[in-house]
């Protein structure tokens, strides 16, 4: 059995519903089955009128089933607003449900007790179909007048492995609460929040709560390219490369020897040799929506269901998959745990030689978020262990050529400057490749490579020594755009000296014309393409011959990052009776100033957010974390299994002098160690990350603000990502108990700000 791989792929990605919920998963070629499996079928409701809004109505749903309401419109579901004049309705529905009749229905915002339902016989919704259907709904809103709504139902499959995997696995994350009067999730649907009678004690003015940051992410906004790696061949010498190869590569591509079709007419196969383009290559795509993605399988049978195999788990596990490991010592373990490490392992002992080191090449026009993907793959990529560096080549530009060089410079016949561009781009991929041999494992090539010249020297350079992706970023949308632009002149040493700004908006937008003369957009060997995902209107990620452990992992990224503002709030749960005991783990209640900090918090939550239509606020499945989320209402609450604290094992509920009396060899391994020391039959810190992965992607994919209230080890681990904090450091990262870390994300990168709401009686810093 072989590594999963996509030859050719379309994943679709659609804008989910206010409030809908979804654990993200890549497709699986299982769901081809689904409906012969007996799966569970998820139902979309959309209905479009521009004139709704402004009759002050309200679409909801009801039907014949109890969930529906039984026919009472009283009863009926409310549609969430998707759009400016488009409502939806998402649900799923058991398997081998009977046929369910429902109607539209329109209510008066201000008078919900007056309905009009739709005209016409009942909608019937029956079981095993994958459609999408439009029709029309007419409500006859008086004798004189009636409304027109165009109405889209999708009926889906989905198998029992992509529910396990996906919407099932979130909802076993509801467990039953061990509090009373406590729900496991709260759901507030009016239209606007109630006044928090729990939340009091905190002044209006958030800002006098503010206390100073640690070094870590700051509160400046930072150019993200001066953030990325120095260029050492030109810090060392301030001369070109000498290595011969790569001269020689660099004369033949100016002199127009190297041929633009030597790497654009093939690609690479299974075992990383190139192989011929298959004619008439057809096109899995791929919907991504809310349960499930949807593939509409091809002719020819591009992804076969042989090569994958499902875990206990229902995840997705190829056979010789990963092309990456981290050495320790001389034991070549790589520092991820679990499933990471058999895959690393696996690649180390079956890969070809060049796919174990990774070569992500971007590709793009300037001011398409280049520098930004670049940024957070790097982060990520290094938050899962896997020693990883991004390397800009317009750094390695402004230090050898200097930064006042006018757009002229990028003119695609201007000679000298073509020449000098491909020089330094040479230069940053041998300094990559040189890393590479000294252990690296992940590079990040981040420059506009837009023309097949350019990523053939690339190609060139890697072979036999790496595995390249390209990664394709796309944008349409002249509002983007034009935003970036903007921002790019605003920040960039290229227009530091630059005293009039729309001078160098002007400058910009011209070595942007000379860039689009040229652009030759990726069409060889593999690559991941990034079509206008920066939006909030969904967007397209077309990938081609991608295999392997960590490609699949980026793709898995990828498909699920944009640029929406918002802010993430990191809390601990308010003091424990443990806390007070100093006891590791355990599942107690608050003390009293734990009590204390939850209403704070409450406050705190509500003044905060009091502009944000949609949030969330998420908990751990322990008690101390669901009775701290309490008094917070007006948002829905959910608990992942995943944010539980570290599993402390045969140690939970000990004290540290207990452990250091009655288990000196593991209090001493953990003191050594804290990184990789996992308890006796329990957990390490490693063992967190890997389980926080899919609560990453998660909080990536999120377009509205998230609170979450965890435990230390658990925010340790959160925050070393958005930090990018090296995994040494992720045990020794303070977090102290009632405090609020705000992290703001967003296209200028991530910002941080804290909020002390009252001190800890008993600290555990060190802990």
């Amino acid at each position: 059995m072989t590594a999963a791989r996509w030859s050719s792929a379309t994943i679709q990605r659609r804008p989910l519903p206010s409030g809908t919920f979804q654990v993200p998963l890549l497709a699986s070629p299982a769901m081809a089955t689904a409906a012969s499996s007996g799966g569970h079928q998820y139902v979309s409701v959309k209905l479009e009128s521009p004139r709704l809004a402004a009759l002050d109505l309200a679409p909801h749903l009801f039907g014949s089933h109890p969930i529906a309401g039984s026919w009472d419109p009283s009863k009926a579901l409310p549609m969430e607003r998707a759009a400016d004049a488009i409502w939806e309705l998402s649900c799923v529905l058991p398997s081998r449900h009977e046929t369910m009749d429902f109607k539209l229905v329109l209510k008066q915002k201000a008078d919900s007790s007056q309905c009009i339902v739709e005209e016409g016989p009942n909608r019937p919704l029956g079981c095993g179909s994958n459609e999408v259907e439009m029709t029309d709904a007419v409500f006859k809103l008086n004798e004189k007048d009636a409304l027109e709504c165009k109405v889209w139902v999708e009926t889906e499959m989905l198998s029992p492995f992509d529910l396990a995997a996906s919407w099932k696995a979130h909802q076993e994350n509801f467990q039953p609460s061990r509090v009373r009067g406590t729900y496991d999730v709260v759901m507030d649907v009016t239209e606007s929040r109630p006044k928090n009678d729990f939340a009091s004690g905190l002044e209006l003015d958030l800002e006098k709560y503010v206390v100073p940051t640690t070094p870590n992410m700051g509160s400046g906004v930072v150019y993200a390219a001066n953030l990325t790696e120095n260029p050492r061949s030109l810090l060392n010498t301030g001369m070109s490369s000498n290595n011969d190869t790569t001269m020689g590569i660099l004369h033949n591509l100016v002199k127009g020897d190297a041929s633009p079709d030597h790497y654009a007419n093939t690609k690479k196969d299974v075992d990383g040799r190139h192989a011929p383009q298959q004619e008439g290559q057809r096109v899995v795509l791929v919907d991504r929506g809310v349960g499930s993605p949807r593939f509409a399988r091809p002719n020819n049978e591009t992804i076969s269901t042989s090569n994958i195999k499902q875990d206990s788990e229902g995840k997705v596990v190829p056979h010789s998959i990963p092309h990456n490991i981290e050495k320790h010592g001389s034991v070549g373990m790589p520092a991820a745990e679990g499933a990471v490490a058999a895959a690393a392992v696996a690649d180390q002992m079956y890969g070809p030689k060049e796919d174990r080191k990774l070569v992500i090449v971007l590709v793009g026009l300037p001011a398409r978020g280049k520098t930004f993907t670049a940024a957070k793959l790097t982060r990520y990529l290094r938050w899962l262990g896997h020693e990883t560096k991004h390397f800009n080549v317009g750094k390695y530009r402004r230090l050898k050529h200097g930064t006042n060089q006018t757009a002229d410079f990028f003119r695609g016949d201007n000679k000298e400057g073509v020449e000098a561009r491909n020089e330094v781009a040479a230069l940053a991929m041998e300094d990559m490749l040189s890393w590479m041999e000294e252990g690296g494992q992940v590079g990040i090539c981040d420059a506009t490579n837009s023309t097949r010249n350019r990523r053939n020297m690339l190609m060139k350079m890697a072979e036999g020594k790496c595995k390249i992706i390209f990664v394709e970023t796309i944008c349409n949308d002249q509002d983007v755009l034009e935003r970036n632009i903007r921002l790019k002149v605003q920040q960039s040493p290229d227009y530091a000296e630059q005293t009039d700004f729309e001078a160098g908006v002007r400058d910009f937008k011209e070595r942007l014309a000379y860039y689009e003369k040229v652009y030759e957009p990726v069409e060889e060997g593999s690559y991941i393409k990034m079509i206008d995902m920066v939006s909030g209107n969904g967007g397209q990620l077309q990938i081609n011959n991608i295999s392997g452990y960590l490609p699949g992992r980026i793709v898995f990224f990828l498909v699920n990052c944009h640029l929406t503002p918002r802010p993430i709030l990191l809390t601990r749960h308010g003091e424990s009776l443990d806390n007070v005991g100093g006891r590791i783990g355990g599942d107690s209640s608050l003390s009293e100033a734990g009590q204390i900090y939850s209403r704070k918090l409450a406050s705190f939550v509500e003044k905060r957010l009091k502009s944000e239509r949609t949030a969330s606020i998420w908990t751990s499945t322990l008690q101390r974390t669901i009775l701290t989320a309490h008094p917070i209402i007006g948002f829905p609450k959910i608990q992942w299994r995943a944010l539980d604290e570290i599993n402390a094992g045969v140690c939970d509920g000990m004290t540290y002098d207990e452990v250091k009396k009655n288990k000196p060899e593991d209090y001493e391994s953990r003191r050594k160690d804290k990184l990789r020391y996992r308890y006796p039959r329990g957990e390490s810190y490693l063992d967190v990350i890997q389980r926080l992965e899919p609560v990453i992607i998660e909080l990536e994919r999120q377009r509205s603000p998230v609170v979450v209230i965890a435990h230390q080890a658990v925010l340790r681990s959160l925050y070393a990502y958005f930090a990018d904090k090296p995994l040494e450091e992720v045990p020794k990262i303070e977090i102290p108990l009632h405090t609020i870390i705000e992290i703001k994300m967003g296209v200028t990168g991530v910002e941080e700000k804290r909020y002390k709401l009252m001190d800890a009686v008993n600290p555990t810093a060190g802990i």
